[in-house]
């Protein structure tokens, strides 16, 4: 899954990463290095401009919140249930269909955490027994240091109510499509611990190689076939995971600092 990554990149470096061709000034977002659930992020996409004459598709940086509202739904509360969708079934679902057909996006960032999950905690988890509370996190990124740039889907939903001329009378939220884990060697390990991101955990984000972010954002592109085929992961070996301080589990942390690379996992820590 993906439940928590940094993003510190300015509007102004992702412009040049993607192409962007126009952002709010207004929108730019801190450097955050521990984005969470229902936080705002930014997100690229390709989209008209609204009230422009011009009908083309701009490339736009956007502010959007993390947790997909479904343009159906009666309120906005279970937006962050719906922080990700799954790469296998998200055609299918009612929530992500219309979105994966027309309003995909995505997500850049340095790279995600996730907190390591062993073969005994998983199946404590799967006999439905309490998990022990001490995890240790891993920070996971490209082995180059590019940015990380994650799939992923936003929908636009109308708070009734407001009236039309509210600056909150309509929502823009969105959700990380999510993949099975890698298996195979990481592209670069750490001396202990995890050797593949399927040790950490067996999900991951699904990242989009710059050879498909035109195809993914082009929302010309609708046919279910062609775009199931962009959500193929990448070759293997393109990422590194190393372990972070704990101090990223308290959502209230925030700072560089949270990147800093580990000699070894915390004692007390599972791996």
């Amino acid at each position: 899954m993906c439940g928590r990554f940094a993003a510190s990149r300015t509007p102004e470096e992702l412009a040049g990463i993607f192409g962007v061709e126009r952002w709010e000034p207004r929108e730019t977002l801190a450097p955050d290095w521990n984005v969470a659930p229902t936080k705002e992020v930014q997100v690229v996409l390709d989209r008209p401009l609204k009230d422009a004459a011009d009908p083309r598709p701009v490339r736009q940086l956007r502010t959007l919140k993390w947790g997909l509202v479904p343009s159906w739904a009666k309120s906005p509360e279970g937006a962050a249930r719906m922080i990700n969708a799954r790469s296998e079934t998200l055609h299918e679902k009612p929530s992500f269909r219309r979105p994966f057909a027309q309003r995909r996006c995505i997500v850049p960032a340095d790279g995600y955490y996730e907190w390591v999950t062993a073969h005994d905690e998983r199946q404590l988890e799967v006999e439905g027994k309490k998990k022990r509370a001490r995890k240790q996190p891993y920070f996971v990124l490209p082995t180059d240091g590019s940015v990380f740039a994650m799939a992923g889907l936003y929908e636009f939903w109308r708070d009734r109510t407001l009236p039309d001329e509210h600056p909150l009378a309509w929502w823009v939220t969105c959700s990380v499509i999510t993949a099975e884990a890698e298996t195979g060697p990481l592209g670069a390990a750490p001396d202990e611990g995890p050797k593949s991101l399927s040790d950490i955990h067996p999900r991951m984000p699904l990242m989009l190689t710059p050879d498909r972010w035109d195809a993914w954002l082009d929302p010309g592109r609708t046919d279910e076939g062609d775009l199931r085929d962009l959500l193929t992961p990448p070759p293997g070996g393109l990422m590194r995971a190393y372990p972070v301080s704990t101090a990223v589990s308290n959502v209230r942390n925030n700072g560089p600092e949270l990147l800093g690379e580990l000699a070894a996992p915390e004692e007390g820590t599972l791996f």
